[in-house]
């Protein structure tokens, strides 16, 4: 992989972050991969690791919005009340809100620790 190179390691460390999707913080890994790949400054790492956090967020929303409109179109179909689906809107873009927050801070922060392990540590 090229050093500085920042969409192709972002997109590496959101693939990282999609595929270990079943381990705890698996943001934070696809961050510091994307951080490792791209070297250069501390700020560097953070950025393409919160780049890689939004490409991420943007493939987990797309999926999570798809589910929730066939389910929430299922719901309204089989006679639950309109402002069920109000109150649940309501709560999906609070849940919008924290989740880019966990994915796009923590990649950000796997990407500085990428960085940092790269040129910190003797690995």
């Amino acid at each position: 992989m090229a050093e500085h190179d920042t969409l192709l390691n972002a997109v590496i460390g959101a693939v990282a972050s999609i595929v270990l999707g079943f381990v705890p913080f698996s943001t934070v890994l696809g961050g510091a991969i994307a951080g490792y790949l791209e070297g250069g400054t501390r700020s560097d790492g953070l950025r393409v690791g919160a780049i890689s956090g939004v490409l991420g967020l943007v493939v987990g929303a797309v999926f999570f919005f798809v589910v929730v409109l066939f389910f929430g179109v299922f719901a309204v179909g089989a006679g639950a009340p309109l402002a069920f689906s109000a109150f649940g809107v309501l709560f999906l873009l609070f849940g919008a809100v924290l989740s880019a927050l966990y994915t796009v801070g923590l990649s950000a922060l796997g990407g500085w620790l990428g960085n940092y392990a790269k040129y910190e540590l003797d690995i």
